[in-house]
């Protein structure tokens, strides 16, 4: 890339183009990030038990993309070349099926989040509102956004994206917050750029991007310009602090082993971002000032990242498989009710897949020449999800059995007074492996108690929007009037 005589090129010189999940955990070395866990400051992430496995997960983004590029790469109009499908605009319905495809595989390989959906829906969005606004506006955000993510493409890095604040008194807007800080803010600005401050919670695989997109998390009003900025900064950059997010039985990554982890190799991350006056170029901030357009950009943002959900589908078919295989162990596969409890975890998985589908098949395109997921049915989509993993789960315990939780961990099957007696009583059907039984065991217990339940089942009800969100939104696009003019027609009502 050439970046001579670039007034940005200090901020991407020391980038490399990635190209496997090798180079891209290479990447994440060496920078110097204040990274707080545990109640200590983490000097390398790269190395820490807890955080690995969550770039692991990242990792995979970039092998599928070798393997498959069908599924996990897309010509792009911007970077006239072919690039991994996370950094792609959708410039058509079927690259928002591919999409969907990608997120179910990756969901399939990892059995956990893989991070980057917030950051690729974040993308689709901007891409047309800073359309929107400079063509109403005659600002160059647009143009500003396409050099972005130009660069971004080329050296094929991630970009986390980071819209939810922390809101303190919701009953208050954010210029009317006694904290300010409760929601990110342009603190003051100079002739090169501005400086944000507040924070960003829940913040999926912030540690393990190469850049941050910040955006606002609600619609704003005009006292509350300040409030609405977009922009990137790289995730290393100066006065940013992470503070790593606890999840259940994490810490089995330091005093457990493969097996007591259940999925030892992928996990997800979410953690808290506080930015002290950070700045941004104001050749990477993409809204400043522009309150009225927070509304559209979060919802285009909704309208693709509730679609995303569809990668708890993949996530959906690990779980089934397991609970088949500890069905099997347990010596009741062929039993009926099992039978039609694994029928029904198919069922509701594959519903929430076909919404998925739909949205990507209904989308319509906007201006700027991006295509948009239908609304309608990507919120139907992820009002599936904040339900439905919550019964495949429930079933998939039902079929486990209780020793998924009360299992004695792998020291004890290494002991030597106890190892034995533990192979002896956790023999399940004849021929099966006690340890397998052991490991499927502990999957079923990640997924659905467990470290990764946070990717499967919490984040399913509160990512993208918490139930009532997509109630609203559907209620909003509902039609109702017209569906009572038909239905009076029918009926004869003048």
């Amino acid at each position: 890339m050439d970046v001579k005589n670039d007034p940005l090129s200090a901020l991407w010189a020391d980038f490399k183009e990635i190209r496997s999940g090798t180079d891209y955990i290479d990447s994440l070395r060496g920078r110097d990030m204040a990274v707080y866990l545990l109640g200590g400051r983490v000097p390398e992430p790269v190395d820490h038990p807890i955080i690995r496995p969550s770039m692991n997960a990242v990792a995979e983004t970039y092998d599928l993309a070798l393997e498959d590029e069908k599924t996990a790469c897309a010509k792009s109009s911007i970077a006239g070349r072919k690039i991994n499908r996370f950094l792609h605009v959708p410039e058509s319905p079927q690259d928002l099926v591919m999409k969907a495809e990608m997120q179910r595989e990756l969901g399939r390989r990892t059995g956990t989040c893989f991070q980057r959906c917030v950051g690729m829906d974040a993308v689709g969005a901007l891409h047309s509102v800073t359309h929107d606004i400079d063509r109403e506006c005659g600002t160059g955000y647009h143009a500003r956004f396409l050099s972005f993510l130009k660069r971004a493409q080329q050296l094929n890095l991630i970009i986390g994206g980071a819209m939810t604040d922390p809101k303190g008194d919701r009953s208050k807007a954010p210029h009317e917050q006694a904290d300010q800080d409760q929601f990110l803010h342009v603190a003051r600005r100079d002739d090169n750029g501005v400086y944000v401050t507040g924070a960003k919670m829940h913040q999926t695989g912030c540690i393990n991007s190469h850049w941050i997109i910040f955006m606002p998390t609600m619609r704003l009003g005009e006292k509350d310009r300040a409030f609405a900025t977009v922009g990137a900064v790289r995730a290393d950059a100066p006065g940013l602090t992470y503070i790593y997010g606890r999840q259940s039985c994490d810490t089995r990554a330091l005093d457990g082993g493969p097996i007591d982890a259940g999925n030892a190799r992928f996990s997800g991350q979410e953690a808290m971002i506080i930015f002290d006056e950070v700045f941004v170029p104001f050749e990477h901030v993409f809204m400043d000032g522009e309150y009225e357009y927070a509304a559209s950009l979060v919802e285009r943002f909704t309208a693709y990242h509730r679609a995303s959900y569809v990668c708890k589908t993949g996530l959906g078919d690990v779980l089934t498989g397991a609970a088949a295989t500890a069905a099997e162990y347990n010596g009741v596969a062929h039993v009926s009710h099992i039978r039609d409890k694994l029928v029904e975890m198919t069922h509701l998985n594959e519903t929430v897949y076909a919404a998925s589908l739909a949205s990507a098949h209904q989308a319509s395109k906007l201006d700027s020449g991006a295509w948009l997921s239908d609304m309608m049915l990507a919120n139907v989509c992820k009002h599936n999800v904040t339900r439905f993993p919550y019964e495949i789960a429930r079933l998939a315990q039902d079929i486990a059995g209780g020793l998924m939780v009360t299992m004695p961990s792998e020291k004890d099957l290494e002991n030597e007074e106890t190892g034995a007696l533990v192979r002896k009583f956790i023999q399940g059907a004849e021929g099966s492996d006690p340890i397998d039984r052991m490991k499927i065991l502990r999957l079923i217990e990640n997924m659905t108690l467990g470290r990764n339940a946070v990717g499967y089942l919490t984040e399913s009800l509160h990512g993208a929007g918490s139930p009532q969100a997509q109630r609203i939104q559907i209620a909003r696009l509902a039609s109702m009037d017209e569906k009572k003019k038909r239905a009076q027609k029918l009926a004869g009502i003048l």
